[in-house]
């Protein structure tokens, strides 16, 4: 290895070698051979003028008919512009700027040369931009021979960065290549033979300068086999060692707190919890540490009728429209994504009514944050909360924190100053008195000033006043009073609406004081509503909790407890870890009130087969911390929840038998491994996440982690078919797709138009100026034709004109976007609604505030400039009743391009654990072997973690045997020199930790 391990300084000089380090982190001549190609530009095979494919690479041979120079921009710039003539045909060659001078000496009029570039149009002529070329000189035979070797060529394109190009990194390779006969071949031979490989340093030959496409292929297959074979082994060394670890064999018991707990669980467990919990514990029985990766949600169906709202940042949404990346908004004011939705079918639904008037509706198991008094809040169930909602003097006992307001923007017009709308609704106060959405769902100042508004004409207050002393908005019709109510809700205060005889209503208003804490309602009533469609949902969020109707704070916190009560019963002790004191303090909270007198084990009143849960975090006070070290160093305590003061040396435990980390990628490996180390032997390891990260992916995929996927899903939702549309290369698919939304519609069902743009704006889409000017130098970026190629997304407002006219005419066709008059958008879902519509051609504004159960049908232009969730959000609109869905994914992008490739697997899947894994393809797999969670720090060069799983599965089954065999690879010195490579000391610390 002693030439690979060569400085790049030695061969290439120290300016180049300087560039490569710094910017592609390619120090010696070893990282530079492994350092491939990303494509190979491939000049393709000789075409005739007459039949050029367009936005294809072509190489043709042809003659210069004329040459000439052209100014633009007021003389500013100029471009060479070319006319090539075969005898089938004229084609354009256009260079602009500095690149002008080399071809306008060489392509004279009468020379005959070849040209290899991309066919493009512009002013409805072919062209070909900077083309390469090659002058052909008078011998015929000579001619023949040039013609064929660069025609059959291809160009490595080397991943680069902006202060060296491919074409240079390139020729570094040429002056490093003979040192790949060095390379020491890592992979045994039988094992090499058997798979029919070429040997490592063809390999290396190949890929930087191969002679066919077969090249390619064999290098990549064989360089793919390094990678996954390496690491595969260093894998299995760390499984074998895994199992030599002795750990304590945890067995079920019968009779113990598990069954206790189970036998008072308010909801059924599921078959899918059930099969994860027997996997969980048969690993706990052995006598090895289980290493477990718990992918899904953990806890029961909690939910609400897909009509309750959740608040988004543009306002409420129903909970029908989430969707996994759905941001919502949290009650601590923060942002954060929806990364479940768990459709429960029909339940019996509840409705809690507050003490302002306002109500909320969920079902019996749905989870609520309650304070009583001055006490500690609690997390309860609707059911528990109708048990016991007052207290012996009658008096109602639970009571709603009020969610910390936020800045909303649903993206629609305020032309009028927010304070003088609201005196002009107060002064109207006529029955259709609306205030508009875009007020409504604006900035924190711009509510506040319609309030002020409203209440100072409507009142004769100038405010609200401190609390206690409420302002009256008199005499509102209905619409304009729960305006009013909303706004003062949404500002953290509390307004009661109540009738006037049989006609308006009289709003008492009362608003927090600036900077004070929102008003708390009390659940007054639980009344019973009947038989609804729900879904429950889970938040990325250390809170797991989100704001509902009226601004109410609910809860939906998932716990894997049972695990851990298991540990327990078999004498030892169980630890949560979790990132922050807030989810700590929560899964503390959730668990003891889950358990009841369970979790006061040896306390008064305690069960017998009890157990003491305790909590320790940095923030308890000295006599509780005191308190909770000893509970865990004499035994007292069977589960601890904690975040990373659980780590410290001072904690002890008396048998520490289960980790549990939560959020596991928040954490660091020393974290994990520190808490590991608390046992007197090696504890059993679980971690959980409800939406996989992608080294959480790529190292399941590479076996590391054995895994549990609770992925059943309760009936409810219809499944939904989703189909890429090539518009491009196939045209006949686009106009079935409409045939399909007409027979949809002829069924009596409705359809979705989606575009990604109004097509009412004046100004070039954003972006379209940067996009057009980064294609690199090679192409001269800037040019009017980069500007004229770059087409604009399609819009709405053409897109709904052409179908009315063409392939839906005599379909009721109607447009909805953002920057309509609410009244109007109002109008447009109230008919849609209604089924007086049967298409509406949209933007993204149909991800909030559409839920039309009989639409089954939705086309999506454009489809690549969105992003995976969003495609999974929208598409979530179809399939909602009890017709199946159709969904349709219309790109004119080419089959080969990545984009393409993503909306393909959107495609493939509904589920959230595959859209992660495409995420993966996205993002790439971070380091697998080192701390990177996500990105471009890859040990891998060539093994995509996803599209090799084939290879990465005979790797795993290769390995696995050579290292039962011969743990410490003493047959097998050339892989060890290769994992000593991979495998640097952090690396390899970190590989052993876990």
């Amino acid at each position: 290895m002693a030439a690979l391990d060569e400085p790049l300084k030695k061969i290439l000089g120290g300016t180049t070698a300087k560039v490569l380090a710094e910017h592609l982190d390619l120090h010696t001549v070893g990282d530079l051979l492994h350092h491939y190609p990303r494509r190979y530009a491939e000049r393709g095979e000789l075409t005739r003028l007459s039949d050029l494919p367009l936005d294809e690479h072509v190489t043709v041979v042809a003659q210069v008919a004329d040459s000439r120079v052209l100014k633009f921009n007021g003389g500013r710039g100029q471009r060479l512009e070319v006319t090539l003539t075969d005898g089938s045909g004229r084609l354009r060659l256009v260079f602009f700027g500095k690149g002008i001078h080399k071809p306008h000496k060489d392509l004279l009029p009468g020379r005959r040369a070849m040209f290899a570039g991309k066919v493009s149009v512009f002013h409805h002529k072919l062209q070909l931009a900077h083309p390469d070329y090659e002058l052909l000189d008078g011998d015929a035979e000579g001619g023949a021979d040039a013609v064929s070797a660069f025609a059959g060529q291809l160009l490595p394109i080397y991943p680069a960065c902006q202060q060296m190009a491919s074409w240079k990194i390139s020729k570094a390779v040429d002056a490093v290549l003979p040192s790949a006969r060095d390379a020491v071949d890592p992979l045994p031979g039988a094992l090499r033979d058997g798979r029919e490989l070429v040997p490592l340093t063809e390999a290396l030959l190949k890929i930087h300068r191969p002679a066919s496409k077969a090249d390619i292929a064999a290098a990549r297959d064989r360089l793919k086999w390094d990678e996954a074979f390496v690491l595969q082994v260093a894998l299995a060394r760390r499984r074998l060692a895994e199992t030599q670890l002795p750990a304590v064999a945890r067995t079920s018991t019968t009779g113990g707190i598990l069954d206790a707990f189970d036998a008072k669980l308010p909801f059924t467990l599921t078959d899918g919890q059930l099969k994860v919990s027997r996997e969980i514990f048969d690993d706990l029985a052995t006598e090895h540490p289980m290493h477990r990766l718990l992918q899904g949600e953990v806890g029961s169906g909690k939910a609400q009728p897909l009509d309750a709202l959740v608040l988004t940042p543009r306002g409420f949404s129903p909970m029908g429209e989430m969707a996994v990346g759905t941001e919502v908004v949290v009650p601590g004011g923060e942002l954060a994504v929806v990364d479940g939705v768990f459709p429960q079918g029909e339940r019996e639904v509840w409705r809690l009514v507050l003490s302002d008037g306002s109500a909320v509706e969920c079902d019996d198991e749905h989870l609520w944050i309650v304070g009583e008094g001055d006490a500690e809040e609690k997390v309860l169930t609707t059911r528990e909360l109708r048990r016991d909602l007052n207290d012996p003097g009658g008096r109602p006992r639970w009571s709603i924190a009020a969610a910390v307001p936020v800045d909303l923007d649903d993206g629609g017009d305020r032309p009028l100053d927010p304070y003088l709308l609201g005196r002009e609704l107060a002064a109207d106060r006529g029955p259709a008195a609306r205030v508009p959405g875009a007020y409504r769902n604006a900035p924190l100042k711009d509510r506040l000033a319609v309030l002020r508004g409203l209440l100072e004409t409507g009142s004769g207050h100038a405010g609200s006043g401190p609390a206690g002393a409420p302002a009256v908005f008199r005499a509102a019709h209905r619409p304009l009073a729960d305006d009013l109510a909303w706004l003062v809700r949404s500002l953290g205060g509390r307004a009661r609406l109540s009738a006037v005889g049989e006609g308006p209503y009289d709003v008492d208003v009362a608003l927090p004081e600036e900077g004070g804490a929102g008003f708390r309602r009390t659940i007054h009533a639980i009344e019973y509503v009947g038989s609804k469609p729900v879904q429950c949902i889970s938040v990325r969020h250390p809170c797991h909790a989100y704001v509902t109707d009226h601004f109410t704070v609910t809860h939906n916190t998932m716990v894997a407890l049972r695990a851990m009560l298991g540990v327990v019963d078999s004498g030892g002790q169980a630890a949560m870890l979790a990132p922050t004191e807030v989810l700590a303090q929560q899964h503390h909270r959730s668990i003891t009130e889950m358990m009841g007198e369970l979790a006061e084990g040896g306390m008064l009143g305690g069960a017998e087969q009890g157990t003491k849960v305790v909590l320790l975090t940095g923030s308890m006070g000295a006599a509780a911390r005191r308190q909770a070290l000893l509970d865990l160093v004499t035994g007292e305590a069977g589960i601890v929840v904690g975040t990373h003061a659980l780590i410290e040396d001072k904690v002890q435990f008396h048998d520490l038998g289960l980790v549990v980390v939560d959020e596991q990628h928040r954490f660091g490996v020393e974290q994990r491994d520190a808490l590991r180390g608390k046992g007197k032997q090696t504890p059993h390891l679980l971690v959980m996440t409800a939406t996989p990260i992608p080294r959480t992916v790529a190292m399941t995929v590479f076996g590391d982690l054995e895994t549990s996927v609770l992925d059943q899903l309760p009936a409810g939702r219809s499944p939904i078919a989703t189909h890429v549309v090539p518009a491009k290369d196939k045209p006949h698919f686009l106009a079935r797709a409409w045939e399909r939304v007409r027979e949809e519609v002829a069924a009596g069902h409705q359809g979705y138009v989606v575009c990604p743009r109004i097509g009412d704006e004046e100004d070039a889409p954003k972006g379209a100026k940067k996009a057009a000017g980064s294609k690199g130098a090679a192409d001269q970026a800037g040019s009017p034709e980069d500007a004229e190629e770059k087409r604009p997304p399609l819009a709405v407002l053409d897109i709904a004109g052409q179908l009315a006219e063409g392939p839906l005419a005599g379909l009721r066709v109607a447009v909805l976007h953002g920057r309509m008059a609410p009244d109007d958008k109002d109008d447009v879902m109230r008919r849609f609604a209604a089924g007086e519509l049967d298409v509406l051609v949209a933007t993204t504004v149909i991800e909030v505030g559409v839920n039309v159960p009989n639409a089954t049908a939705m086309v999506i232009m454009d489809a690549d400039r969105f992003g995976v969730s969003q495609l999974h959000q929208l598409r979530g609109r179809v399939g909602r009743g009890a017709a199946p869905g159709l969904c349709l994914l219309v790109s004119e992008m080419p089959e080969a391009s990545p984009a393409r490739a993503r909306l393909a697997a959107v495609a493939a899947t509904l589920d959230g654990f595959e859209l992660s894994r495409i995420d993966l393809e996205q993002r790439r797999e971070g380091d697998v072997l080192g701390q990177a969670q996500s990105g471009v720090r890859s040990s891998l060069r060539m093994l995509a973690v996803i599209e090799d799983e084939e290879v990465i599965a005979a790797a795993r089954e290769e390995a696995t045997a050579l290292v039962t065999a011969d743990p410490e690879l003493t047959g097998y010195p050339e892989l060890r020199i290769a994992l000593s490579a991979l495998l640097d000391e952090d690396r390899e610390q970190y590989l052993d930790k876990g």
